[in-house]
């Protein structure tokens, strides 16, 4: 949505809010209430679900006056996979579901990256949680070292889809360097390439934390790739990247006159 003065009606169409396409997911490491307004001042229209990571809800301050803002911008939140682990390896998923009513949240991360969980168990989950939430499943380790092949990839995300997951994140963690990453950063393009070929890329999530991996993913899905992790900070510049008003993409989406001619 860029600002109509600057006349520039070329750049790349990007959907309103509320959209199921383009989706950028904001991670909230612990924002006081004053922060989120002020990133909502700036960012709302760019942001379409806010995780508040791992079990950092835990532990914040204000937490329902924070809730009580993203509520007043009509900004979905969901609390980080990390919690939902912490309720399940205790046998507490009740209990879960009734805070996540209680917090009146809308949307569940639905995870296994640091517990053991079997697929079907946690298939179970998914059912359980999608008839009063919208789901976020996860798929992939926050181990480094673990590698999942690619046809396990596709077999996963197919299964978390069928059995009710809004939409599949694939793991990357906040440091950009694993799941589809390597412990360097750089993407697993081999693993990338078998599952778009089986999975439309519009019901995934690809954590890109990194510029350099958002810049990958719009090169290669185009302005509305679904983008997840991305910095309070970092919502506006990856708003520049989607439409190609930043160098890394500036002539991505722009053809000079007479090409293909």
């Amino acid at each position: 949505m860029p600002h109509d003065r600057f006349g520039l009606d070329d750049l790349p169409d990007r959907p309103a809010r509320p959209r199921t396409s383009g989706l950028t997911l904001v991670l909230d490491k612990g924002l006081s209430v004053r922060e989120v307004e002020d990133m909502l001042e700036k960012n709302a229209g760019y942001v379409d679900v806010v995780k508040l990571g791992w079990g950092t809800a835990v532990v914040t301050p204000c937490l329902e006056e924070k809730l009580r803002a993203y509520r007043a911008a009509q900004m979905p939140v969901c609390f980080g996979g990390t919690l939902f682990e912490a309720f399940c390896m205790r046998g507490r998923l009740d209990d879960y579901h009734a805070l996540l009513h209680s917090f009146q949240i809308e949307c569940v991360e639905i995870s296994d990256g640091a517990i053991t969980l079997p697929h079907e168990e946690k298939l179970g989950y998914i059912r359980y949680f999608s008839k009063d939430f919208r789901v976020l499943s996860e798929v992939g380790s926050k181990d480094k070292a673990s590698i999942l092949s690619p046809d396990t990839w596709v077999r996963m995300i197919r299964d978390e889809l069928e059995a009710g997951s809004w939409k599949v994140i694939c793991e990357a963690r906040e440091s950009g360097t694993a799941g589809v990453f390597d412990a360097s950063g750089q993407i697993r393009s081999g693993i990338m390439d078998e599952i778009v070929q089986h999975i439309d890329p519009g019901q995934l999530v690809f954590e890109a934390p990194r510029k350099p991996q958002q810049v990958w993913f719009i090169r290669k899905f185009g302005p509305n790739v679904n983008l997840g992790n991305i910095p309070p900070d970092e919502v506006i510049p990856l708003e520049t990247l989607r439409i190609g008003l930043r160098g890394d993409t500036l002539l991505s989406f722009f053809e000079t006159p007479g090409q293909g001619a």
